[in-house]
């Protein structure tokens, strides 16, 4: 591919800004510069981090899949009042072409694990309903438990107000008088937070930290990372679903 237009689709800058590093030395492939933009570079020189923007290896090609780990108060869309998800990768990654999308999304308030994706046939697999990778959250929630909770999200039957269609099975384990793990098969409109408000109760805190066998772990709040193989195969990984 065209040097120019390889960095212009990963979102470095326009072809002729690119073409104007080039003539700078900014391009390096195994440390040798780069001055002709209009030279073909193999895509592989990308994988094995040879090709050096700046001084730093060249972000990956097409598919691109990043776990964020996203603070309260954002909200996960392109557009919009207010700070927005987006904000928080770097700018080249919200003009990479093909575009990053959220998979799901976390409401404004909520926090937590936040997958983006540019690869629509994993994107698919995650939040089909016949595959749907389990979502692990911690909840809190004002007024304190009933102690049937378990018992109705996880009975198959339990309907959200002014929806017919009865919830998939959910786990809910209550880790304190008004706190507890989560654990949804799928992703309805504010689900939890309209599965609490059914029996009464309002819901003042949700963080994401599991996707099928994939972990939030330790990574900072505001902070991403690009997930490998590995990782990306842990999505599907089945994992006991008994909160620990």
């Amino acid at each position: 591919m065209r040097l120019d237009r390889l960095l212009s689709n990963l979102g470095y800058a326009s072809r002729k800004e690119i073409a104007a590093a080039c003539r700078a030395g900014r391009v390096t492939l195994s440390g040798e510069a780069l001055t002709n933009a209009a030279q073909a570079v193999a895509l592989d020189n990308v994988r094995t981090g040879a090709l050096h923007f700046d001084g730093a290896a060249v972000d990956p090609i097409t598919p691109l899949t990043l776990m964020l780990h996203k603070p309260a108060g954002y909200t996960c869309s392109h557009k919009g009042p207010g700070p927005l998800v987006y904000e928080l990768l770097p700018a080249r990654f919200r003009v990479r072409k093909p575009a990053l999308s959220t998979v799901g999304r976390l409401d404004r308030e909520s926090t937590g694990q936040l997958l983006f994706t540019d690869d629509g046939d994993l994107l698919h697999r995650i939040i089909h309903p016949k595959t749907h990778s389990p979502k692990h959250y911690h909840v809190s929630v004002q007024s304190p438990l009933r102690g049937d909770e378990s018992a109705l999200f996880s009975t198959g039957e339990f309907r959200l107000d002014d929806d017919d269609k009865a919830l998939k099975p959910a786990t809910w384990q209550a880790e304190g008088p008004r706190s507890g793990v989560m654990i949804l098969s799928e992703g309805r409109y504010h689900q939890i937070r309209r599965m609490f408000a059914a029996i009464g109760n309002h819901v003042t805190a949700i963080h994401r930290f599991q996707t099928g066998g994939l972990a939030l772990s330790d990574l900072a709040e505001g902070a991403y990372k690009i997930l490998v193989p590995d990782e990306l195969q842990r999505i599907f990984t089945p994992v006991d679903e008994t909160p620990s």
